[in-house]
C-alpha cells in the first residue's frame, strides 16, 4: 500500500481535537454546488412550461445562497482565528485543489442570481472578479505542484480538475450572466485546455488502482468536465441544435458510466461530505438534458425524468448530511 508523502503529511496530524472552525472542510462548498445546480436545472425546466418548476428553482436558489453565505462568513473567520490551518490546507494536494469550491459556488451563484435579478449587477460584478482571481491563484498552484512532480502519485485524484475546468466553465456562465460574452468564451476554451491538460494524468492514476478509501469520494468530480461543459456551452451558445447537444450528453455520460463501474469501491467508505462532488456533475448532466429535450422538441417527460434523478441524488445527500449533523460527524473529529 503506498504511504502519504512524507512532504505532504495529513492536514490534520495530530489526535487532539481542534475547534470545530478549525476543522470546516472545503468540500462543504460542495453542498453549495449542487444545491445551485440543480436550481438551474429546475429552472431550465420551467422553461418547457413544467408546472411548479420554477417555484421548485427558487427555493433552490435562496437556499443554496443563504447556504453559501454562512459558509463564506465562517471560512473568513476560521481564516483570520486559524491561518495556520488554513496554509496547511492550501498546500495540500488534495484539500488545495478541494479549496476551489469556494470561487466556483460564489461564481455559480452569480450565474443563477443575476439572469434573475439585474439589479444585482453592480454588486455581482466584483465579487467574480475577486473569485476568478481566487480561482485562477488556485489553479496555478495545483497545475505547478502537479507538472513539477510536487503531487504525490498517491494524491493525484478528480480533485485536481476544480480550480481550473469547472472553474473555467462556471466561471464562463457567470461572465456571460454578466455581459462580458467574449470573456466568457475564453474561459471555455481555458477550461477544455485545462481538461485535455490534466486528463491523461488523472485518468493514468485511475485506471492504475482503486484510490486509498479517503480520497474515494472524490470520484463523482471525475463526471465534471463533461457534463459542466456541456452545461456551459448551451449557456453561452443557446440556439445549438439538439444533435450537438446530444454529442456533448453522450461524451458526459462516458465519465458517469466509468464512475458507476466503480460502484463497490466508493460505495463501501462510510458516508461523508465528500460525497456531495456527485451532486454538481448530475445537476449540469441534468440541466444539459433538458436543454437538448428542448431542443429536439422531444417530450418533455425525458427532461422530467432527469431532473428527477439528479434531484433524488441531491435529496439522498442532504438527508444523509442531516443525519451526520446530528450525530455529530459532519466535520473531521481532529
Amino acid at each position: 500500500m503506498n504511504r502519504p508523502d512524507a512532504r505532504h503529511p495529513p492536514v490534520a496530524p495530530t489526535a487532539i481535537s481542534r475547534p470545530w472552525l478549525a476543522r470546516l472542510h472545503p468540500g462543504l462548498f460542495g453542498m453549495v454546488l449542487g444545491i445551485l445546480g440543480l436550481s438551474g436545472a429546475w429552472q431550465r425546466l420551467g422553461h418547457l412550461d413544467v408546472g411548479g418548476a420554477a417555484d421548485v428553482s427558487a427555493v433552490l436558489l435562496i437556499v443554496g445562497v443563504v447556504l453559501l453565505v454562512v459558509l463564506l462568513v465562517l471560512w473568513g473567520v476560521k481564516a483570520l482565528r486559524f491561518p495556520a490551518v488554513v496554509r496547511q490546507e492550501w498546500s495540500h494536494p488534495v484539500q488545495g485543489a478541494l479549496l476551489a469550491l469556494l470561487p466556483v459556488s460564489t461564481l455559480m451563484a452569480v450565474a443563477l442570481l443575476v439572469p434573475r435579478h439585474p439589479e444585482l449587477t453592480g454588486v455581482a460584478f466584483p465579487v467574480a472578479m475577486l473569485a476568478l482571481a481566487f480561482q485562477g491563484t488556485m489553479a496555478w498552484h495545483v497545475v505547478a505542484a502537479l507538472s513539477t512532480g510536487q503531487t504525490p502519485p498517491e494524491l493525484v485524484t478528480p480533485a485536481l480538475y476544480l480550480p481550473t475546468v469547472p472553474g473555467g466553465f462556471v466561471g464562463a456562465m457567470a461572465l456571460d450572466a454578466l455581459g462580458w460574452h467574449g470573456w466568457a468564451t475564453l474561459l471555455v476554451g481555458m477550461g477544455l485546455g485545462a481538461w485535455a491538460l490534466l486528463e491523461m494524468r488523472i485518468l493514468n492514476r485511475l485506471f492504475a488502482g482503486p484510490l486509498p478509501p479517503a480520497l474515494r469520494p472524490t470520484l463523482g468530480i471525475e463526471m465534471s468536465p463533461a457534463a459542466v461543459g456541456a452545461l456551459a456551452t448551451v449557456t453561452l451558445w443557446p440556439s445549438l441544435p439538439a444533435d450537438v447537444l446530444m454529442v456533448m450528453l453522450g461524451v458526459a455520460s462516458g465519465p458517469v458510466l466509468a464512475v458507476l463501474t466503480r460502484w463497490r469501491y466508493w460505495a463501501a467508505v462510510p458516508f461523508n461530505v465528500g460525497f456531495w462532488s456527485f451532486s454538481f456533475p448530475l445537476a449540469a448532466l441534468s440541466g444539459a438534458a433538458v436543454e437538448a429535450v428542448g431542443h429536439g422538441g422531444w417530450p418533455v417527460a425525458v427532461a422530467m425524468t432527469a431532473v428527477g434523478m439528479a434531484s433524488a441524488v441531491v435529496t439522498f445527500l442532504a438527508l444523509k448530511t442531516v443525519l451526520l449533523t446530528a450525530r455529530g460527524k459532519l466535520l473531521p473529529p481532529v
